[in-house]
């Protein structure tokens, strides 16, 4: 770790379409400005496709994130690859601490996201990379030709089911509850795929397979199944990661999710959230995008405030 520790007005912790997005306008607000993030693109590199973000018909995830970072790398705001570690409060500002160094900063974004959820079935963590994956995008090549199965019941399992009858023979989707939760649009992609079989009120209950996946047991309704296969892809959702907005104090709900208000402002003055990793119902890149630039703004309003006492407003 290095000595050096750099100071900046904002401190942006996450990489995705919040951070980024809030990246961007703060650096126009004239703020000096760095984003942490370990993963550049964040979840969103591995949706397969994305057809609900304004200005794009379809793009891959990982393109529409390149496509921020060239934004954000153009108007000269670094992002530091770099797990963040602690924050912590000082007198006049925060210390974001990493991995690799030390970060000063007047104000905080939090835009931590979320990570993949496990099915928290035994061996599921020592069959990863061995038939079981969390990303249809990196994997689903893999599989071309063999029966693979989805677990999930949302728009990112049925994307995934979408992806992945491009490359297998057959596709399983394996649902929890009676329907999916999934668009209208792509669960039809789905009922309408002949390589595609939906099995509903169905659990995994087992692993089956010594050095890699052969199978897997179900629990459907009130009796049991189980299914030859090479693939299975874990598609349930996410958890958010707000540990380090814990660590700092500031308020999260049941669902551990930052509590902002209509500002991106949290109860800790000068920390604000942004994107999945607040509590907002509706998560979509195109609402943590504007989430990061309302955060951004809130933080120039807040050390305008400290500087000169007064509030600042922008519009048309």
């Amino acid at each position: 770790m290095t000595d050096t520790v750099e100071h900046y007005d904002v401190a942006i912790i996450g990489a995705g379409s919040a951070g980024m997005s809030a990246g961007i306008y703060a650096a126009r607000f004239g703020l000096t400005t760095v984003i942490l993030g370990k993963v550049v693109g964040g979840l969103l590199n591995d949706s397969h496709k994305v057809e609900n973000y304004p200005g794009f018909v379809a793009i891959p995830g990982f393109d529409l994130m390149m496509k921020f970072k060239e934004h954000v790398d153009a108007i000269g705001v670094p992002i530091k690859e770099e797990n963040v570690t602690r924050i912590e409060k000082k007198q006049n500002g925060f210390v974001v601490t990493t991995e690799n160094g030390a970060y000063e900063s007047k104000t905080i974004i939090l835009a931590t996201g979320t990570k993949h959820r496990h099915l928290g079935v035994p061996r599921e963590e020592e069959m990863l990379g061995r038939g079981v994956s969390y990303c249809a995008t990196c994997d689903g090549p893999f599989f071309k030709e063999k029966t693979v199965a989805i677990v999930g019941g949302g728009d990112s399992a049925a994307q995934a089911g979408a992806l992945l009858a491009q490359h297998a023979t057959k596709v399983y989707v394996i649902v929890r509850g009676e329907k999916m939760r999934a668009e209208p649009l792509n669960i039809r992609r789905l009922e309408t795929n002949p390589k595609v079989k939906m099995v509903y009120n169905a659990s995994v209950t087992e692993l089956m397979g010594a050095d890699a996946l052969e199978g897997i047991k179900l629990k459907v309704g009130d009796g049991k199944d189980a299914i030859a296969l090479q693939g299975l892809f874990i598609e349930i959702g996410a958890d958010v990661q707000t540990e380090l907005a814990a660590g700092l104090g500031v308020a999260l709900n049941e669902r551990k999710e930052i509590v902002i208000d209509v500002e991106s402002r949290t109860n800790v003055p000068g920390v604000f959230g942004a994107g999945d990793c607040a509590n907002r119902k509706f998560k979509q890149a195109i609402t943590g995008a504007a989430e990061g630039v309302i955060a951004a703004f809130s933080a120039y309003d807040h050390i305008k405030r400290l500087e000169t006492g007064e509030s600042v407003e922008i519009g048309y």
